[in-house]
């Protein structure tokens, strides 16, 4: 009888893991659910953006605070398109979420905005950026993060090779020196900075990948390249599993952590991500359980683990840490 190897016991569990909870169903009470809302593909990709880059905290906290930002819009794109940056700074100047006010909103809306104006789509923007050889989609996301955030110059090189058309960046005297460029970057984190870039790469899951949770609609990208949403919950689960040995939830780890998931589904090594986040969230997940049927014994409990909560504070400071975005 032929012994069963490591990896193969533990894609089993992780299969058996995906049977189960990765389901339509068990989207609704994530910041996944909004995307579904939207038939149209412009408005979804949109959606998605605004969902993930709030995606830290409370997960009732975030969907509240999303809700708040979309429900105005009708379709996000259509919306965007119309607005000016005043019309925004106005309508969401009183949005809050945790650490994120509405300078830092209105900075990413109008990011988008100014991005579908030179590529038509985000998805255009994004594609331009992925080159074939790329083993990953982190150097087409930075080039990403780099647009969205760049809104302060009269004009920026197009990676799709349009004119740019960046209107300069105006601030209120009660708002302080603060350029637009900053403000849509505390919400928009980069491979360049060494953060994991947990947030990003969520939204890149939702978008690439198909299937009874993510959306996709950008399959063209590949979901070979994607790499995987790492928190604080996520990055203990896989450190206890052995699949990482480094100590901090960073970018470092995160690339390891996908490349263990590469061994196992080696064309779509994030498939796993939305069901791992079910345990310990889910009343009958139980993360214990699960890793004593892959032999492992849960040993540690960190405050960033606890039920409901994906991450902390989205600033530079911790970007490198666990726990970042």
């Amino acid at each position: 009888m032929k012994l069963e190897t490591p990896v193969q016991r533990l894609k089993q569990r992780l299969e058996s893991l995906y049977a189960r909870y990765n389901r339509r169903d068990l989207v609704d009470t994530d910041p996944l659910g909004f995307l579904y809302r939207y038939d149209d593909p412009a408005d979804r990709e949109i959606a998605g953006l605004v969902a993930s880059s709030l995606a830290y905290g409370r997960v009732a906290l975030i969907r509240k605070n999303v809700e708040w930002v979309l429900q105005p819009m009708g379709r996000p794109a259509l919306f965007l398109q119309k607005a000016s940056k005043a019309d925004l700074s106005e309508r969401y100047r009183e949005f809050r979420h945790r650490f994120t006010g509405g300078r830092e909103l209105t900075a990413l809306l109008m990011g988008i905005k100014r991005v579908n104006e030179r590529h038509g789509s985000l998805k255009n923007c994004f594609l331009a950026g992925l080159r074939a050889e790329d083993k990953t989609v982190l150097p087409a996301l930075e080039r990403f993060v780099e647009e969205l955030a760049d809104v302060d110059r009269a004009s920026v090189p197009s990676l799709s090779g349009g004119k740019a058309c960046l209107a300069p960046a105006t601030e209120g005297a009660q708002n302080g020196p603060v350029s637009a460029k900053r403000q849509a970057a505390f919400l928009l984190t980069s491979p360049a900075d060494g953060s994991a870039c947990k947030r990003m790469n969520l939204f890149l899951r939702w978008m690439v990948r198909k299937d009874a949770v993510d959306p996709g609609g950008w399959e063209e990208a590949g979901a070979h390249r994607l790499v995987i949403p790492l928190d604080t919950h996520l990055f203990r689960i896989c450190r206890a599993l052995g699949l990482t040995q480094r100590n901090q939830a960073n970018l470092r780890a995160a690339l390891d952590i996908t490349e263990s998931f590469r061994a196992i589904a080696p064309g779509d090594p994030i498939k796993y991500d939305f069901a791992i986040s079910r345990l310990g969230i889910l009343r009958e997940a139980g993360l214990n359980e699960f890793l004593e049927s892959c032999g492992v014994r849960e040993t540690s409990s960190e405050p960033g683990a606890q039920r409901g909560r994906t991450s902390r504070r989205p600033n530079k400071r911790s970007q490198g840490g666990a726990g970042c975005g």
